[in-house]
């Protein structure tokens, strides 16, 4: 059990929990988007795949929960990681930060990540947690999207992930320790490919609901 302990403890252990929770948050990704795809199918298909979600109560509750958890975790974590990095480099204004092959994505990921963790919260208060007594998720969403401040900050805020997932998918391939010259090359681009659907994928909804709206 020490072992485990003193494992986690670790830079290698945070990292680690980083990567792990990480493909996590990728596999909600995935399944989230498309789920919201049916709203392309209008509003009967997107209204009975959030009734089918409801049917699903208790698995959607232990997910919720795993997710909680997995976010608490990833966002300490990193931010422990971070604060480490910085302190351990007491000359850090004397060197080019985007020395060395940095991307954007590397070099924002703190700041993307509570930004993230921002947005998740305005997004659960406006859509899971909002009022469903008198109107279906299909007007709360439309509601919404019919606001173009919301739907700038909707677009950014996607944006935003895709940076954060550009680096953070690729990252935890290699420190799961697939991190071979054959390999990681067809890693990195897959992973920009991927952020590149989400940014896609999530960014043109609100568009198209505004549209129809």
């Amino acid at each position: 059990m020490n072992w485990f302990i003193n494992t986690l403890g670790s830079s290698v252990g945070k990292k680690l929990m980083m990567a792990v929770t990480g493909f996590g948050f990728i596999l909600f990704l995935i399944g989230h988007l498309i789920g919201n795809l049916t709203i392309y199918a209008g509003k009967d298909a997107f209204v009975s795949y959030a009734g089918h979600l409801h049917s699903l109560e208790p698995v959607v509750r232990a997910m919720e929960a795993g997710l909680l958890f997995f976010a608490v975790v990833h966002i300490l974590t990193g931010l422990i990681l971070f604060y480490q990095n910085y302190t351990a480099r007491p000359n850090r204004y004397a060197v080019n930060k985007r020395a060395g092959g940095r991307t954007l994505g590397s070099a924002t990921m703190p700041y993307t990540g509570l930004i993230i963790l921002a947005f998740v919260i305005f997004h659960l208060f406006n859509f899971t947690l909002a009022d469903k007594t008198d109107r279906n998720i299909w007007d709360i969403v439309s509601a919404s999207f019919s606001d173009p401040i919301y739907v700038f900050l909707y677009i950014a805020s996607v944006f935003v992930v895709a940076v954060h997932v550009s680096h953070g998918f690729w990252s935890a391939f290699q420190t799961l320790g697939v991190n071979h010259p054959k390999y990681m090359p067809s890693i990195m681009a897959f992973s920009l490919l991927f952020s590149l659907i989400i940014a896609v994928g999530f960014g043109f909804i609100p568009l198209y609901v505004a549209t129809i709206s």
